[in-house]
């Protein structure tokens, strides 16, 4: 049985990598622990429709292209005046910690880091999209003694939970098909896109200069729609 210490949990953003087959591994040791929790965070969803539109049509069709990362953004206080305890450094050195971990550029990887968000029942995996420093109290000296923070991240999806959560069948993904018999470019563009009219652009992507004239055995790429 769980025993209530009486202390409140507090946000807390890790560092992580990821290996090439998208396993995630979270560095706890680095995690930047906030002062105050937010008091309140947003998270989103959307996704993402294709509204191709043919000449002198009057409405367009809408067709699913795609799930979007889902967003998370909240504000937090780093604050220096001695109302709240500071953990050991002052209000610059905390930004520059917190920085370190959700906006610093992996060299490795070639790319920023990736963070675990972790607070209550929400675990979160994702990337800064943006961050903003609002510092508002400052010593004489010009020292902030208060920042508030002002973060967005964008999620990040390991392959394993990918491949369980996508429709392997959706036209977002990539599609590779043997030409039989009597097929058309424009009927297998209908069958994976459920629009006949991208067959210029599936031409395209697969060097034919003549779509009519498909080989039986060839195989073609049809492409993500974009």
């Amino acid at each position: 049985m769980a025993v209530s210490t009486g202390l409140k949990k507090k946000l807390k953003l890790s560092p992580c990598t990821v290996d090439d087959s998208g396993n995630v591994t979270v560095d706890d040791g680095s995690a930047f622990e906030v002062m105050l929790n937010p008091s309140s965070y947003s998270h989103s969803y959307s996704i993402g429709y294709n509204k191709k539109e043919a000449l002198g049509q009057l409405a367009s069709d809408t067709k699913f292209s795609g799930i979007k990362p889902e967003k998370v953004g909240f504000d937090i206080v780093i604050d220096g005046t001695g109302v709240v305890e500071l953990a050991g450094d002052d209000v610059k050195t905390q930004v520059k910690s917190l920085t370190d971990i959700v906006y610093r550029y992996d060299g490795n990887n070639h790319e920023p880091n990736h963070v675990r968000l972790l607070w209550g029942s929400l675990i979160f995996f994702g990337r800064l999209e943006s961050m903003t420093a609002e510092y508002t109290l400052f010593k004489p000296s010009g020292e902030p003694l208060r920042a508030k923070i002002k973060l967005a991240f964008a999620g990040f999806m390991s392959k394993e939970e990918e491949a369980l959560r996508a429709n392997r069948s959706s036209p977002d993904l990539s599609h590779q098909i043997e030409v039989k018999a009597g097929d058309t470019l424009p009927a297998l563009c209908y069958r994976v896109y459920k629009d006949s009219s991208y067959y210029l652009e599936v031409a395209k992507a697969n060097n034919i200069t003549n779509f009519r004239d498909i080989e039986p055995g060839s195989k073609l790429h049809f492409p993500p729609l974009r």
